[in-house]
C-alpha cells in the first residue's frame, strides 16, 4: 500500500506537474485513456447498472484504504440502506455488501497495526466479556457441527456474526478523537433518516408502485414480486407494515431504536453534531416510520430508552412523550396501531400466540442442552427447532446458559459504566449527548430483544454489527469524556496554583 501511494505521488509530481507542457498533456491523456478503458471494461462485463455500482465501490474502497473513517461511513450506510444487498455472483454463497465493508475495514485497521500506524491497543472494561462471548460462540458453533451439516452459507453467516461482535474492538481502537466520533454519529443520523424517509414514501405510495420499486433491488439479490410487501400476520386484509429497504419490518424497527435514541439525545444536547432543526426532522421521520412498522417490541424498546433519557437527563422529554402518546390515541390513523399494541399485550392476536408457542418450544430445547446449546446449524432432535422471537432465548438455544450469561454480563458492564460516569459529564461537553444516546440506545435494543431476535441472528448480521458498533462508540465516548474531565480538573488546579 505504501509503495502504491509513493508511485502515485511520484507520478503526479514528476509528470502531471512537469515543467514541459507536452509532458503534462501526455501524462493527462494517459490517465484519461486508462480510466476510460477501466470504466468501459467494467461496464461492458457487468452491464450499466452493476458496472456503475462496481465503479462506485472501487472509489469507496480506495477512499477507505486511505482513510479508515470512510470505511465506517460506508458500513453505516449499508446497515441502514442496503443491509441485505449481495453481489450477483455465486462462489458457494453470494458475498454481500456488508461482507465487503466489514472485511475492508478490518483489513485497513489490521494493516495500520502491522505498519505501526496505530497507537497502543485499547481494551476497556467490557473487552474481556466481548472476547469471551465471541469465543463461546465459536465453541458452540464447532460443537454443534456434530449433529448438523455445515454449508457454505451457514459458515459465511456465522463468520459475519463473529466479525460483528469483534467489531467492538475495531471501534474502540480506531475512533480516538471527538471529531471522529461526531462524524460517525452524523452518518448514522443521516443514513437512518434516509431509511425512514424511504420507508414512509414506500408505505404511502400505491402498492403496485411500491412493489415495482422494491423489486428493482433484485439485481442485488433482494426479493421481488408481490411478496416484498409485509402485512400484519402476513394477512393482506390487515394493515401494511413499513419495511424501507430492510425486508423485515421488525428488523427495521430494531435499527430505528438505536438511531432514534441517538438522534433525540443529540437534539436535546447543547452542542449537537448537526443543526437542531435537522435533528428534530430526522427524529420525527424515524419515529413515524417505526410506528408504521407496527413493531410493538421496537416501540417498547424505544419507549424504554427515551423514557430513561427523560428520567435521567431531560425531564421535558417525558411530557413530549405523553403528548405524542395522546395524539396517537386520538388520531384515527394511529389508533389502529394502539389497538394492535393492546391486542398484543392481552395476547389476543395470532402473532403473540405464536410467540408464546415459540417460548415454550425454546425452553424445551434449552432444558435438553442447557450449558453449550446446540450451535447455529440445527438441532439434534427432530421435535425441536432453532428460532424464537426473543434474543436471550435464542442465544440460550445456540450457546446455552453460559452464552446468554456472558451476553447479559458484558452489556450490563457497559451500562454500569454509563451509570457510573453520567453524573460527572459536563452539560456543555459535546460528548455528553453522545454518551447518553449510544448507551441508552443499547438499553433500548436490549429491551426490544425481549420480543425479537434480530440482534443475534444469522439471518440479520447487520443488526449484530450495529449493536456492537454502538457499544464501541459508547465506550469510546465515555473514555474521551473521562479524559476531558481529567484535563479540565488539571487545568483548574493549575489556575488555582
Amino acid at each position: 500500500m505504501a509503495k502504491i501511494r509513493a508511485f502515485s505521488r511520484a507520478f503526479w509530481q514528476e509528470y502531471l506537474f512537469h515543467p514541459q507542457r507536452w509532458v503534462r498533456l501526455l501524462a493527462l491523456g494517459t490517465v484519461c485513456i486508462a480510466t476510460a478503458l477501466l470504466i468501459g471494461a467494467i461496464t461492458g462485463l457487468l452491464g450499466a447498472l452493476l458496472g456503475s455500482a462496481a465503479l462506485i465501490g472501487l472509489v469507496l474502497i480506495y477512499a477507505a484504504l486511505r482513510h479508515l473513517q470512510v470505511g465506517f461511513w460506508a458500513l453505516v450506510g449499508i446497515i441502514f440502506l442496503l443491509p441485505f444487498a449481495a453481489f450477483p455472483i455465486d462462489i458457494g454463497f453470494s458475498p454481500t455488501f456488508l461482507d465487503l465493508a466489514l472485511v475492508g475495514v478490518y483489513f485497513v485497521w489490521i494493516s495500520r497495526i502491522v505498519a505501526h500506524q496505530e497507537e497502543r491497543f485499547i481494551a476497556p472494561s467490557p473487552s474481556l466479556g466481548v472476547f469471551a462471548f465471541a469465543m463461546m460462540a465459536i465453541v458452540s458453533f464447532v460443537a454443534g457441527l456434530g449433529h448438523a451439516p455445515l454449508t457454505a452459507n451457514i459458515l459465511r453467516r456465522f463468520f459475519e456474526v463473529v466479525l460483528g461482535i469483534s467489531f467492538f474492538f475495531v471501534v474502540v481502537n480506531a475512533v480516538r478523537t471527538p471529531k471522529e466520533l461526531r462524524a460517525i454519529l452524523r452518518v448514522i443520523i443521516v443514513a437512518a433518516s434516509a431509511a425512514a424517509a424511504i420507508g414512509i414514501v414506500l408505505y404511502v405510495l400505491p402498492q403496485p408502485i411500491t412493489i415495482r420499486l422494491l423489486s428493482a433491488l433484485r439485481v442485488v439479490r433482494y426479493p421481488s414480486g408481490p411478496d416484498v410487501l409485509r402485512f400484519i400476520e402476513d394477512n393482506p386484509e390487515l394493515p401494511l407494515r413499513a419495511i424501507s429497504t430492510s425486508i423485515d419490518p421488525n428488523v427495521l424497527g430494531g435499527a430505528l431504536i438505536f438511531a432514534t435514541t441517538i438522534t433525540v439525545a443529540q437534539s436535546l444536547g447543547r452542542r449537537p453534531v448537526l443543526p437542531r432543526p435537522w435533528l428534530i426532522l430526522g427524529a420525527a421521520l424515524m419515529g413515524a416510520c417505526l410506528i408504521l412498522t407496527f413493531s410493538r417490541g421496537s416501540f417498547v424498546g424505544l419507549a424504554a430508552a427515551l423514557g430513561l433519557l427523560g428520567l435521567l437527563r431531560h425531564r421535558r422529554l417525558l411530557w413530549i412523550g405523553l403528548l405524542a402518546l395522546g395524539v396517537m390515541v386520538l388520531l384515527p390513523p394511529t389508533r389502529v396501531y394502539i389497538e394492535h399494541f393492546i391486542a398484543g399485550v392481552r395476547g389476543e392476536d395470532l402473532a403473540t400466540q405464536m410467540r408464546f408457542g415459540e417460548y415454550k418450544d425454546a425452553l424445551i430445547l434449552i432444558s435438553r442442552h442447557p450449558w453449550l446449546g446446540v450451535g447455529f446449524a440445527g438441532t439434534p432432535e427432530v421435535d425441536t427447532y432453532l428460532g424464537v422471537s426473543n434474543v436471550y432465548l435464542l442465544i440460550a438455544e445456540e450457546m446455552g446458559i453460559l452464552g446468554v450469561a456472558l451476553f447479559v454480563a458484558t452489556l450490563g458492564t457497559l451500562l454500569g459504566s454509563f451509570f457510573a460516569i453520567r453524573r460527572r459529564l459536563s452539560a456543555d461537553s459535546p460528548l455528553e449527548p453522545i454518551v447518553y444516546g449510544t448507551s441508552l440506545a443499547i438499553l433500548g435494543g436490549l429491551v426490544g430483544g425481549l420480543f425479537d431476535h434480530y440482534l443475534f441472528n444469522l439471518a440479520f448480521p447487520h443488526a449484530t454489527v450495529l449493536l456492537w458498533m454502538t457499544a464501541g462508540l459508547s465506550i469510546a465516548a465515555m473514555r474521551m469524556a473521562k479524559a476531558e474531565g481529567a484535563q479540565a480538573a488539571a487545568t483548574s488546579l493549575n489556575h488555582k496554583g
